[in-house]
C-alpha cells in the first residue's frame, strides 16, 4: 500500500514516518475504537491516515479513532476528540464516550466514580458503575437534552419537532423522525429490523440534501412499550454493531410518537443499552465498555 505521508507531528512536521503509535483497541456493544493518548497534542492525523488505521484489512480496524486530550473547558476533566472511520470529525459518540470513561478509569486518571468529558457536542457527565471488586463494569452517561428544533439538528425538513417527514431518495421516500443528541439522527420505523434496508436506504438518507451535515440513520422496530430493536447506518462509517447516540435518539423519537414510554432497552446487534428520557428532559444512557487489546503501530515509510 502506498502511504503518501499522512502522518504528521504537530510539534515537528518532519517527524511522523517510521514512528511508533501506541494505542488501545476498545469496544462498546461491538462499536469498536482505536484509542490514542494524546495529552500533549503530538498527533495530527489527516483523513487518509485515519482511514488506513481504521481499515479492517490493511490497518488496525475500527469504527473510529478517539484521541484523549486535556480539556480546554475548566468544567471538564478531559477532552474526547472523535473521528469517524472515513476521517471526518464527529460531534459525539455515545459508545465512544463510555469507552473513553473506561480508559480513564483503567489508567487511574480519575478520582472517584464521576467525571466530565468535553466533546465537540458539549460536556458529558459520566458515572462509573463498578463491580464487587471495584473494577469498571458500566458507564451511565448524562447525554443532555435532545435537540428537536429542525435548524439545530440540522435539517431543512418541516416540523417542530420533525416527525414522520418524507425524505426523497432514489429508492423512494423514507419517512423519518429527526433528533440530535449532539449529532444528527433520522429514525425510520420498520416492522422487521432484520430485513430493513439498512445498507441500501441508509447511505441515501445519510447524504440527502435535507441534512446539511449529513445524518446517522436508525432503523427501529418497537417490540413492546419498553423494548426496541435497532440497526444503525452511521454517518461516515456504515452499518455498525451499535450506536449510543442513535439509541438515545431512537428512544426520544419513540416516546415523542407514543410508541414507547420514556425508558426502554435498546437491543442492538452488539448488545443492549438502557436509555431513559427523564422527567427533567435529559437522556441517560447506561451500557458496557471493554478493552480488546493494546498494541503499537509502526508508521510505515513512504513508498
Amino acid at each position: 500500500m502506498t502511504v503518501s505521508r499522512p502522518w504528521v507531528r504537530i510539534d515537528n512536521p518532519a517527524k511522523g514516518i517510521g514512528m511508533d503509535l501506541r494505542f488501545t483497541k476498545m469496544q462498546g456493544c461491538g462499536n469498536d475504537f482505536i484509542v490514542v493518548d494524546d495529552l500533549d497534542k503530538e498527533w495530527d492525523f489527516d483523513e487518509e491516515a485515519i482511514q488506513l488505521l481504521c481499515d479492517r484489512h490493511f490497518g488496525i480496524g475500527a469504527d473510529g479513532l478517539i484521541l484523549v486530550r486535556r480539556a480546554s473547558d475548566p468544567e471538564a476533566d478531559y477532552f474526547m476528540l472523535y473521528h469517524n472511520a472515513d476521517g471526518s470529525l464527529a460531534e459525539m459518540c455515545g459508545n465512544g464516550v463510555r469507552v473513553f470513561a473506561k480508559h480513564l478509569s483503567d489508567t487511574g486518571r480519575i478520582e472517584g466514580d464521576t467525571l466530565a468529558v468535553q466533546t465537540l457536542g458539549g460536556i458529558k457527565r459520566i458515572e462509573v458503575v463498578r463491580d464487587s471488586s471495584g473494577a469498571f463494569s458500566l458507564a451511565r452517561v448524562d447525554m443532555g437534552a435532545p435537540v428537536l428544533a429542525a435548524p439545530e439538528i440540522p435539517t431543512t425538513l418541516p416540523g417542530d419537532p420533525v416527525v414522520d417527514a418524507a425524505v426523497a431518495t432514489a429508492l423512494g421516500d423514507a419517512v423519518v423522525t429527526c433528533v440530535s443528541m449532539g449529532n444528527p439522527h433520522a429514525i425510520v420505523w420498520v416492522d422487521d429490523v432484520d430485513v430493513a434496508p439498512v445498507t441500501t436506504l441508509g447511505p441515501l438518507v445519510e447524504v440527502a440534501s435535507v441534512f446539511p451535515r449529513k445524518t446517522n440513520v436508525e432503523f427501529a422496530e418497537v417490540t413492546s412499550a419498553a423494548r426496541i430493536r435497532l440497526r444503525v447506518w452511521e454517518r461516515g462509517v456504515g452499518e455498525t454493531l451499535a450506536c449510543g447516540t442513535g439509541a438515545c435518539a431512537t428512544l426520544v423519537a419513540a416516546a415523542l410518537t407514543g410508541r414507547t414510554g420514556r425508558r426502554a432497552t435498546i437491543e442492538l446487534p452488539g448488545g443492549d443499552l438502557d436509555i431513559e428520557w427523564t422527567a427533567d428532559g435529559r437522556v441517560l444512557m447506561t451500557g458496557p465498555a471493554e478493552t480488546v487489546f493494546e498494541g503499537v503501530w509502526t508508521i510505515p515509510d513512504e513508498q
